[in-house]
């Protein structure tokens, strides 16, 4: 939603942040024996360099050139995905890596079913990280000149607002989150090089069912989606999931385009 806000389009390359804060967090804390928390920074660091150059070497460039134009820079961000990709391949190598646990917590017990300690941290910083963008967005003035620089470029650079510092700061909040979210979710099995489209496909699916009319929509699709992928396997088998989720997808490009949560009206 940052990059939705200030650039006008889904940045499909943030599925290879969350891929590059997995495998690189894995790959530091294995081969160069680092901490876990110090290999955890070094790979946030790496995914907020690689947000900060999509921005300034590729989608500005690009959007220069095509006078604005958002699909030329869309399709632009889709190419950064796979490099990115193929790039983690032969940095990281090819093979599944096991995620760095963050912190050692028990499993907890809810109505008969555990939750694991992973997933805890994953749902916490779910929650910290919608609340404190939202707070960011709505109450700090760099959050204020992000959204008027989304809704209006031109006229944001015609009152002197600063968009190339908003844009990039954006793009960089956004890396470091997607990242942190890549490295949480690693340390429930795993992660390797090639996760990065599926996350990118799930996080497109997540904001066209929840729509763009709410910080929150997303998360709101995302939980549709997990909903989804639990209840289909275990009712039918796990070779429905991947249908229901493109049945469900292609229902709302149908009939409701726009998500169930949408915005009319922006003061």
């Amino acid at each position: 939603m940052l990059i939705l806000e200030g650039a006008g389009f889904f940045n499909f390359a943030i599925g290879a942040y969350a891929m590059i804060g997995g495998v690189a967090a894995a790959s530091f804390a294995k081969t160069m024996h680092l901490p876990v928390w110090l290999a955890v920074v070094a790979a946030l660091a790496l995914a907020g360099l690689l947000a900060a150059f999509t921005e300034v070497g590729v989608v500005r460039p690009i959007q220069r050139r095509s006078g604005g134009a958002r699909l030329p820079a869309l399709v632009a961000v889709i190419a950064m995905l796979f490099a990115i990709t193929q790039t983690a391949g032969l940095l990281f190598g090819r093979k599944q890596l096991p995620g760095q646990q963050l912190l050692v917590i028990d499993p907890l017990e809810v109505a008969g079913a555990y939750v694991s300690g992973p997933m805890i941290i994953t749902m916490a910083l779910t929650v910290v990280s919608f609340v404190g963008v939202t707070v960011w967005v709505r109450v700090t003035g760099t959050g204020r000149m992000l959204r008027a620089v989304g809704d209006n470029r031109p006229a944001a650079q015609l009152l002197g607002l600063p968009t190339g510092r908003v844009r990039i700061t954006a793009f960089v909040i956004a890396g470091v989150i997607a990242a942190f979210a890549g490295v949480s979710y690693a340390a429930k099995g795993g992660v390797s090089w090639d996760r990065g489209l599926g996350w990118a496909l799930l996080g497109f699916l997540a904001l066209v069912i929840g729509g763009s009319g709410s910080w929150w929509a997303p998360l709101l699709g995302g939980l549709i989606l997990a909903l989804l992928q639990v209840f289909v396997p275990f009712y039918l088998s796990g070779q429905f999931a991947d249908y229901a989720i493109l049945a469900i997808a292609l229902i709302f490009f149908a009939f409701r385009p726009r998500g169930l949560i949408t915005r009319q009206v922006r003061i």
